[in-house]
């Protein structure tokens, strides 16, 4: 047996998203981490251990313009680049990559932390160490470090160095919460084992073992959807234990979740009730996915009211957007549906006062254990809002290091140079601005070779009826004074409109009108026909125009999208059943779908011209959509021309970094595994081939360049200092998509 200390400035417990993005967050700001994990791979419930896809504030298209950036948003890019058919070893690899391009982190895989060194009294405690033992090595590593990162789902770390923290529902009166119980309990959500199936090409018998549950005998056939053939993550309802003690209980939860699974196989396979003679099963979990277990207490405890109104705390470091989404106790055999979802109208954010202690003086957390209600924690507690939380405290813990300060003391002193950092960094925080006072290109003028000044769709691909009303949100800037929409017509009838503001620059739901109109329609094919629905709102801001229904019209569709503008169905059928989800059909975010016309608009003309894409948008501040694209876009790119963004200054500037974000359209919801097939490897608005070009002595010089990218956020440190009046960042191609589209440009000394 070896016995080892390792110091490191930050120690990370726990290798799911929310401990590697809190890793990978302080590493890359210089400090050094130690990443512990006590499974073999990286990923947690996503892992290939697990299988869990990640989901996140798209809510699977729910909600808008919502995909992850920072971190979370560049495995999904790169996931999507490598395993576009969610392969979970595959992820695994994507996952463990990322961490190990680090060189400033160590990663301890198979290491059980099971002792934590503490002092202090019970409101003011300082962790000083963490220890572990690694299985199949023999050793017994101690990790003494200035902050500890607790991101082990469960809340050991934490626990055994004394954090106050909670477990079950609180009362409904303590957070005024009207999803909560009248009286506290210990009830949480349960746990899942997932299994794989797949056709071998031939017959295939299933003799069930002994402990397989006959389901028959249970509610089960009665209140779940079972079908052959379908992917692992759509048995998420599999899940047992919220009544239980789900820690403490593991072994006996996943004794019942294996043999609910391999009697649910016998079903399939034996009842005859299925097309399942070649099916056979490829894998089956051996890992219980836990959802719910600690929950620790920080200087905010967020709670549904913040959720649903989505408050805007001074101190948000990161969104989310998946409902609140909460289990029946019983699991599967509840005869209940098997989740209930309250939606809000879009993001809500998270503080940073939710993630570190509120009495151990250098802990924070990331994950499913931050500070949050039972309620509440039934929207963040999902893996891609767990890591961007990760990142937010990650990047927090390297502040604290740099500065000699506690979490508490960098929120006091140093949250705006926080939250400075994190947008540098493209992290997941939406409606904060740039103010880094390094950043040359705040400075800067901007011009281009050319800017879409055009909102319009005329290439026709398909009609649509309008048995229900649809919408048609655009950015407004500065005015909208008319709009065309392509129709059919199968009899003279009056086509109306109606144009509404969308309350919240995070918002993409109507909220308050602001005009309507309608016109005469003959009988006819393909005609254009103008409703003059007029605007000019006090600031840029999106509308959201409902077209009514309409029994003799049909409303033409493109293939060809158009950043900026999206398209709904008011109506929609929800893509599960309800004997496996609750939705609130009346909320807005349900009521108006996207999912039928993702990148295919209708074809439109806006009558008046726009400022949306100015060139001046690259540098205004915004790293993603927030009432407008926020994104500099050329016109289209003809006959293999460049396009050009130009920043200048009034005297000559010293470039030693370029860093530029891309267009990856944040609307498009990816996944890591199998939910659903994204039919590109890579976001064909994404600059493919382009150069970073600098004048000097009357003629442009490239000092870098990217060739075959396919990532959103691209660093260039330039070789020297180079010392010039105009940088120009040109786009030769793109993986696709018809413009040049250019999000943030940064230029810095150093």
């Amino acid at each position: 047996m070896k016995h080892e200390v390792v110091e490191s400035d930050i120690t990370v417990v726990g290798g799911g998203l929310a401990g590697v993005c809190a890793a990978v967050a302080a590493a890359r700001l210089g400090q050094s981490v130690s990443l512990v994990q006590n499974r073999p791979v990286l990923g947690g419930n996503s892992s290939s251990e697990v299988r869990v896809w990640v989901c996140g504030a798209t809510a699977h298209g729910t909600h808008r313009y919502a995909r992850e950036t920072g971190i979370m948003g560049e495995m999904f890019i790169e996931n999507q680049f490598r395993n576009i058919d969610g392969n979970p070893y595959i992820w695994d690899l994507v996952v463990l990559e990322t961490v190990l391009a680090e060189p400033n982190i160590r990663l301890f895989l198979n290491t059980d932390v099971h002792e934590a060194e503490a002092d202090g009294d019970g409101e003011n405690r300082t962790i000083r160490s963490v220890t572990g033992w690694m299985m199949g090595s023999e050793r017994k590593i101690r990790f003494e470090s200035k902050l500890f990162l607790d991101c082990t789902g469960d809340g050991l770390i934490g626990f055994m160095a004394g954090a106050k923290y909670r477990i079950g529902r609180e009362a409904r009166h303590e957070y005024n919460e009207d999803w909560a119980p009248l009286a506290a309990d210990d009830i949480t959500l349960g746990s899942t084992l997932l299994f794989y199936t797949k056709d071998a090409g031939h017959p295939v018998k299933y003799v069930p073992p002994r402990f397989a549950k006959d389901i028959a005998q249970t509610t089960i056939p009665m209140k779940r959807v079972i079908r052959s053939g379908d992917n692992g993550c759509a048995y998420w309802w599999i899940e047992w234990g919220g009544e239980l003690d789900t820690v403490h209980d593991n072994e006996r939860i996943r004794d019942e979740l294996w043999s609910v699974i391999y009697g649910i196989w016998d079903y399939i396979k034996n009842s005859g009730k299925f097309d399942a003679d070649n099916m056979t099963l490829e894998w089956v979990g051996a890992l219980p996915g836990k959802r719910e277990y600690r929950r620790f207490v920080g200087d905010y405890v967020l709670n549904q009211n913040d959720i649903v109104a989505q408050r805007l705390f001074d101190d948000r470091v990161a969104f989310g957007g998946w409902s609140i989404d909460l289990h029946p106790p019983q699991g599967v055999y509840s005869t209940e549906s098997g989740s209930k979802h309250m939606h809000m109208d879009g993001n809500y954010h998270i503080p940073f006062r939710s993630l570190y202690s509120v009495n151990v003086a250098n802990l924070l957390f990331a994950g499913r254990n931050i500070s949050a209600t039972h309620v509440a924690f039934g929207t963040t507690r999902v893996m891609a809002t767990c890591a961007i939380m990760g990142e937010a405290a990650g990047t927090g813990a390297a502040l604290c290091v740099q500065k000699g300060v506690t979490p508490r003391e960098l929120h006091a002193r140093h949250m705006r140079e926080l939250q400075q950092v994190l947008l540098r960094q493209d992290a997941s925080v939406l409606g904060l601005r740039n103010e880094d006072p390094d950043d040359l290109a705040r400075a800067a003028a901007a011009i281009a070779s050319s800017t879409l000044t055009r909102l319009a769709v005329e290439h026709s691909a398909e009609t649509f009826p309008l048995a229900s009303d649809v919408g048609l949100l655009v950015p407004v800037e500065p005015a909208l004074d008319g709009l065309e929409l392509l129709i059919d017509a199968a009899a003279d009838t009056e086509l109306a409109a109606e144009l509404w503001s969308t309350g919240r620059p995070e918002n993409y739901v109507p909220h308050t009108l602001q005009a309507s109109a309608a016109v005469k329609v003959a009988k006819g094919e393909k005609q254009w026909v103008r409703l003059n629905l007029s605007w000019q709102p006090d600031t840029a801001q999106n509308a959201f125009i409902v077209i009514k229904a309409n029994a003799s019209v049909a409303i033409h569709v493109s293939g060809r999208p158009l950043t900026g503008v999206l398209c709904f169905q008011k109506g929609a059928e929800p893509l599960a059943a309800k004997e496996l989800e609750n939705h609130r059909l009346e909320q807005p975010v349900v009521q108006w779908s996207m999912r039928r016309f993702v990148r295919r608009p209708f074809c439109f003309r806006v009558t008046s011209p726009t400022e949306a894409f100015a060139p001046a948008k690259a540098i205004d501040g915004y790293h993603r959509p927030y009432g407008g694209p926020h994104m500099w876009s050329s016109a289209e790119m003809a006959d293999g021309r460049p396009e050009w963004l130009e920043l200048s200054w009034p005297r000559p500037v010293a470039v030693r970094t370029v860093q530029v974000t891309f267009n990856d359209d944040v609307n498009e919801d990816l996944i890591n595994l199998h939910h659903h097939w994204t039919p590109f490897e890579v976001i064909p608005e994404l600059a493919r081939d382009y150069r970073i070009e600098a004048y000097a002595g009357g003629l442009w010089t490239t000092v870098a360049e990217g060739r075959s990218n396919y990532k959103r956020r691209r660093i260039h440190n330039l070789d020297g200092s180079v010392v010039t009046d105009r940088l120009r960042l040109v786009i030769e191609s793109t993986n696709g998509g018809s413009r040049a589209e250019v999000v943030e440009i940064r230029a810095y000394e150093k």
